[in-house]
């Protein structure tokens, strides 16, 4: 199943893969752990689907890709 990501959601993980490459996603489960650890769940879940997306984005689903 394919999903769609708001505009943040797509541009913060773009510009993970872009600085991060292949550790991308390692980078946003870090960020998602900060908020874990400071309770925050609203920074949690936006930094889940950040994960979400940028899976996505290397698994070359077509959803997750920027409009060209």
């Amino acid at each position: 199943m394919t999903r769609t990501f708001d505009e943040q959601t797509m541009s913060t993980a773009l510009a993970l893969i872009g600085q991060y490459g292949s550790d991308a996603e390692v980078i946003a489960v870090m960020r998602a752990a900060e908020f874990a650890a400071i309770g925050d769940a609203e920074g949690l879940a936006a930094w889940d689907n950040i994960i979400v997306c940028v899976a996505a984005i290397e698994a070359g689903d077509i959803v997750a890709r920027p409009i060209q």
